[in-house]
């Protein structure tokens, strides 16, 4: 398995890391760096524009930038190959950022509901009294995990029958019931616990708003308003998009200089062995019968799907040679119905 990275994914774990650490030392100064660049409610004194993009390079503990920078390698590199350095960019900040719109707009309904307005100060427990004023301030988000889990079900949206290991799960799940999995989680968190300190509604918010922008570029993968909305003009990492109309191809063709498989290949080849080796291996039944419809049913659907790759390897071959307008109608229709699977 090829462990380089793309240079978007390889910049924000970076930056993740230098503002966890910077964290530490602006610590011994007295500067808190959550109070600073953490998202606070939108109606407190401690709240600045800014906060809605830096809050989510600000963590905090190691256990919450481990998991969020894990997945970002495990599969925002995957995605940026398929979409193309900028427009991951764009896809991984537009989550992050709706993560806290929705957080924000969580904390006003909490907001109403509990009747807020009406008070001066607010009893926190233990017999301690704090204004208003601090009470809000204390609304603190921060974190990438909204933005993480737009990259987490783009990855499930793109390659939804891939089969994945989750511990302590003992058998493989395919990619689409473990975004599904997740969502479901996470909402069922936040209306079964909301005052545990973590921000599920901001999670759940970050998915809807990958989600959209998706749709938004499925339905208009062509063109739109934008370098970033519509098909990508370039190739490769410094192009913007990997695709030049994305989510329109079934592989990422970014690489019209190389033979070398795509790295969305490579994965997927990669994630296959290592799914066949965790499995333990299986002793062979007495009874053997070679024939019968089902095991004929099962020949003919394995040549079909054989057929089918071979067929999509095709026309992805004269799209390298070619370009996307070189291919048919019927060529282009294949590809879609692909991409979809």
């Amino acid at each position: 398995m090829n462990f380089n990275m793309p240079p978007v994914t390889k910049n924000l774990i970076i930056i993740n890391l230098l503002m966890f650490l910077a964290k530490y030392v602006a610590e011994r100064y007295g500067i808190d760096f959550e109070d600073l660049l953490g998202l606070h409610y939108f109606m407190a004194s401690d709240f600045r524009l800014h906060q809605l993009f830096t809050y989510m390079f600000v963590h905090g503990g190691w256990e919450h930038i481990f998991f969020n920078m894990f997945a970002v390698w495990m599969f925002g590199r995957i995605m940026e190959q398929v979409m193309g350095s900028q427009r991951f960019l764009f896809y991984y900040i537009v989550c992050g950022l709706g993560a806290g719109l929705i957080q924000e707009g969580v904390q006003y309904i909490h907001y109403i509901y509990e009747g807020l307005s009406a008070y001066d100060n607010v009893n926190i427990g233990n017999g301690m009294v704090v204004p208003m004023e601090t009470y809000l301030n204390r609304w603190t988000t921060v974190g990438a995990s909204g933005a993480v889990y737009g990259v987490l079900l783009s990855f499930g949206m793109t390659f939804p029958e891939e089969r994945m290991f989750i511990i302590p799960i003992p058998f493989p799940i395919k990619a689409k019931w473990f975004v599904i999995g997740y969502a479901v989680i996470e909402l069922m968190s936040a209306l079964s616990n909301p005052g545990d300190g973590i921000a599920h509604m901001a999670h759940l918010g970050g998915m809807l708003f990958g989600f959209a922008l998706i749709m938004y570029w499925r339905k208009h993968p062509g063109g739109g308003s934008g370098r970033f909305f519509g098909g990508g003009g370039g190739n490769g990492y410094g192009g913007f998009g990997g695709y030049d109309n994305y989510y329109t191809r079934y592989e990422d063709v970014t690489n019209t200089t190389s033979q070398k498989p795509s790295m969305a290949v490579r994965f997927r080849q990669w994630w296959k062995n290592f799914c066949s080796k965790m499995q333990k291996p299986r002793k062979p039944k007495v009874e053997v019968h070679a024939g019968g419809a089902k095991h004929a049913d099962d020949m003919q659907w394995n040549l079909q799907r054989k057929q089918r790759e071979e067929e999509i390897d095709r026309i992805l071959d004269k799209v390298k040679q070619g370009g996307y307008e070189s291919l048919s109608a019927e060529e282009k229709r294949k590809l879609f119905e692909a991409s979809g699977r």
